[in-house]
């Protein structure tokens, strides 16, 4: 098989990163990257995340922009970047011209000057403000009203279902001691969201009111102009920056059992081959998830060919089922369905199909028909779509188990971004357990992009992949961005996570006819994506411990600990596409490593058996400190034959 281009094997396309400039306005840095400033800090304080300029469509989808006419005049301790942006998709054609300024004083100002030169219908056009979830989860803020007055508040330690403020032209909040980070709007009416509902690590600062109706026409001519200053007041301590070489380190005590991990069935509909269920089964995984709308004609097949699969990989079904109004004629023909086919049932997951969470009547139609199919089989209930329809319909019945899925594409879509909100992923779990207390959660299903939406689960067409597929599936990026998500959904605790699909290309390996459109999804035919083998190292330590682990640059280097019966396992991913030094503390001296990076990704991919039976390099530890470079999107395996101290 010939090998994949290197920014294939990192990120799935044949197409380079965004260039990233590192800026500096006295005292305040940042990064310009795309149109977007990023990671605007005061020394190891992060103030925003990011500011951008958003152009939502009717449907809440965001058309990209195209830049030109990029100029950068760059100072010690100050900056200025223009540049010109277009938003061209359907019916949208939006100008804008942005100006990017940082002052020596430590003000960065953004300001976009745009219009319309079509008419088009938009939900929202403008200043999008990231506020970082770490700083600011529980931090008090004052916000300036348009009105003049002042409000005081705090930013939601968990997830809140609806806006924390509203109508504001300012906000500041502590940074340092002593030290207040303050922001400023102009240009429209803005409010703030708590984006962890999509699983995004921010609170977000944006225009035109949610109250206000949606969508609004605009037409050719129409100016928007809008502009965000960010300054600090205070004295200014000695400011430290994070520590080079990266740590990592295992913190005391054990936070929850690793979570029962399942896959999806996957669209393709034909059955598995003996070699695909063999690498399957070797997940050790704990169930497989099929969804059956029993409205649909089809679902019996459908049922039928997941029970099938299951059986072939000596695992139960978690089943998703989504009902209409006719409900229980619908749960009674099932149930007779359920008599002739008899599967292996863990779990029934409840969903309305005109209900964003799901209502305690079909939860109690759900347990009337089907507990006693199987009395061990738990009953859950909640949001088939993202977290928000779980947080803002709050369950009221008894289910055995609260839901929701995740992807990180509902807003942004760049690698930088998808790694910055993993965070998101553990508060999800924190405020469901505040929702249901003592209710197992179940997070089902983790997919890299949104499932529904035109074309989601479609075949290819026009030589476009469908909309919910991401050539970053196959990818080094897509095993680091599945080990951060592990790590925050096992830390908290969840009790269940459904990740992906079986073959194909939402899945964890390739089908053995190979990408129904290699030219976008350039995977090679029958390969087990680098995902894969993340799924396969935790799966070995089903049932045991989840540790805590600590990355002083989490951003950048992240990962999870595990333990069981005496062994340590540690699953270290480089997020990012350079390399990382880094440090991994308290660890045994008789320790083992294996790298799965771009010298060993394509015998990982094209012999996984091979690739798994490998112990791993014996290296030494001084000190209970191990050093090791990691190259770009690498994972790193450590494991210790005696505990970690």
């Amino acid at each position: 098989m010939s090998q994949p281009s290197l920014s294939v094997l990192y990120y799935g396309v044949d197409e380079p990163l965004p260039e990233q400039r590192v800026l500096r306005a006295g005292p305040l840095r940042a990064v310009y990257e795309a149109g977007k400033l990023r990671n605007i800090r005061l020394g190891g304080s992060e103030i925003l995340r990011q500011i951008y300029v958003g152009v939502r469509d009717p449907n809440w989808d965001t058309p990209q922009p195209v830049l030109s006419n990029l100029a950068v005049d760059e100072g010690a301790a100050s900056f200025r970047i223009t540049f010109d942006a277009e938003h061209k998709e359907g019916d949208i054609d939006f100008f804008w011209r942005g100006t990017l300024t940082g002052d020596e004083d430590g003000t960065i100002t953004f300001t976009m000057d745009g219009e319309a030169r079509s008419t088009f219908m938009r939900n929202r056009i403008g200043l999008c403000i990231l506020h970082p979830i770490k700083e600011c989860a529980g931090l008090p803020f004052t916000a300036e009203k348009v009105d003049g007055s002042l409000e005081h508040g705090t930013f939601p330690r968990y997830i809140a279902p609806h806006q924390p403020v509203q109508d504001m032209r300012a906000i500041s909040y502590e940074v340092l001691p002593g030290v207040l980070a303050e922001v400023r709007f102009e240009g429209d009416v803005f409010e703030m969201e708590d984006q962890r509902n999509w699983s995004d690590a921010s609170f977000k600062t944006y225009s035109t009111p949610l109250r206000l109706p949606i969508p609004m026409e605009v037409r050719p001519g129409t100016r928007i102009r809008q502009s965000v200053a960010v300054g600090s007041r205070g004295e200014l301590p000695e400011l430290s920056t994070e520590p080079s070489p990266i740590i990592l380190s295992v913190g005391p005590g054990l936070v929850a059992k690793v979570p029962r991990l399942g896959l999806s069935v996957a669209d393709q509909g034909e059955p598995l081959t003996e070699r695909e269920a063999a690498r399957l089964r070797a997940l050790n995984l704990s169930h497989l998830r099929v969804d059956l709308r029993l409205s649909a004609p089809d679902y019996p097949r459908r049922l039928r060919q997941a029970a099938d699969q299951a059986r072939a990989l000596d695992l139960p079904l978690e089943v998703a089922l989504f009902l209409s109004d006719a409900a229980d004629a619908e749960l009674m023909a099932l149930a007779g369905r359920l008599v002739e086919m008899r599967p292996a049932v863990c779990t029934w997951l409840v969903f309305h199909t005109k209900e964003a969470s799901t209502g305690a009547a079909w939860v109690d139609l759900a347990r009337r028909h089907l507990a006693g199919y199987d009395p061990a089989a738990k009953i859950g209930a909640g949001a088939s779509g993202d977290f928000v329809g779980l947080n803002r319909g709050r369950p009221q019945q008894a289910a055995d188990l609260i839901c929701y899925s995740v992807n990180p594409q509902v807003h942004t879509f760049d690698n930088m971004s998808m790694v910055e909100n993993l965070q998101g992923q553990g508060w999800q779990i924190a405020t469901a357990q505040q929702i249901a207390p003592g209710v197992p959660v179940a997070v089902t299903p983790v997919t890299l992009k949104p499932r529904s939406g035109p074309g989601a689960d479609g075949p290819a067409s026009s030589g476009e992949l469908p909309s919910s597929v991401d050539p970053r599936q196959m990818s080094l990026f897509g095993a680091a961005w599945t080990a951060g998500s592990l790590k925050y959904i096992a830390e908290r605790g969840a009790y269940s996570a459904t990740y992906y699909e079986t073959i194909g290309w939402r899945g964890v390996m390739e089908t053995e006819a190979g990408s129904p459109l290699p030219e976008r999804f350039p995977s090679l035919p029958g390969v087990a994506f680098p995902l894969y083998h993340v799924l396969a190292d935790v799966g070995e330590f089903a049932g045991g411990d989840v540790v805590p682990l600590v990355s002083s640059s989490p951003l950048r280097v992240n990962g999870l600990a595990l333990r069981k019966d005496g062994r340590m396992r540690m699953i270290v991913a480089n997020m990012g596409p350079g390399r990382q030094e880094i440090g991994v503390r308290g660890l045994d001296e008789n320790v083992r490593v294996k790298l799965l990076d771009e010298v060993t990704a394509m015998q990982a991919m094209t012999s996984p058996e091979e690739f798994r039976a490998a112990e791993g390099a014996r290296l030494p530890t001084v000190d209970g400190l191990l050093e090791i470079e990691m190259l770009p999107y690498a994972m790193l395996r450590i494991d210790c034959a005696e505990p970690l101290r």
